[in-house]
C-alpha cells in the first residue's frame, strides 16, 4: 500500500476540503477506469478554466492521474492513494 507524507495528507485534506472539487473526485472515481475531461464538463456547470484547476489541485494532491491522447485528457482515481489517506485518519 502507498504510504503518504505529512505534507500530502495536508495537500488531499485541502484539496478535498472544496465541496465542488469533492463532487469531481466522486465522479472520476465512480468510473470503471478513466474518465474523460468532456464528461466531466457535461456532467459539472463550471467553466473549462476551473475545471483544469480543479483537476490540477487533485492531481497534485496525488489523487488522480491525468493522461492526454491527442487533444483529449482523461483523469484516472487513484485508488491506492485514497486508501492509504483513509488509513492515516484512521490512525487520528
Amino acid at each position: 500500500m502507498t504510504h503518504l507524507s505529512r505534507r500530502q495528507v495536508h495537500l488531499i485534506s485541502k484539496a478535498i476540503a472544496d465541496p465542488r472539487r469533492f463532487e469531481i473526485l466522486q465522479h472520476i472515481a465512480a468510473g470503471k477506469s478513466c474518465t474523460a475531461c468532456t464528461d466531466l464538463r457535461a456532467a459539472f456547470p463550471i467553466s473549462a478554466p476551473t475545471l483544469s484547476h480543479h483537476l490540477k489541485e487533485l492531481e497534485s494532491a496525488g489523487l488522480i492521474e491525468s493522461s492526454k491522447q491527442g487533444k483529449f485528457v482523461s483523469a484516472r482515481f487513484l485508488r491506492d492513494t485514497w486508501k492509504a489517506y483513509l488509513k492515516d485518519l484512521r490512525q487520528l
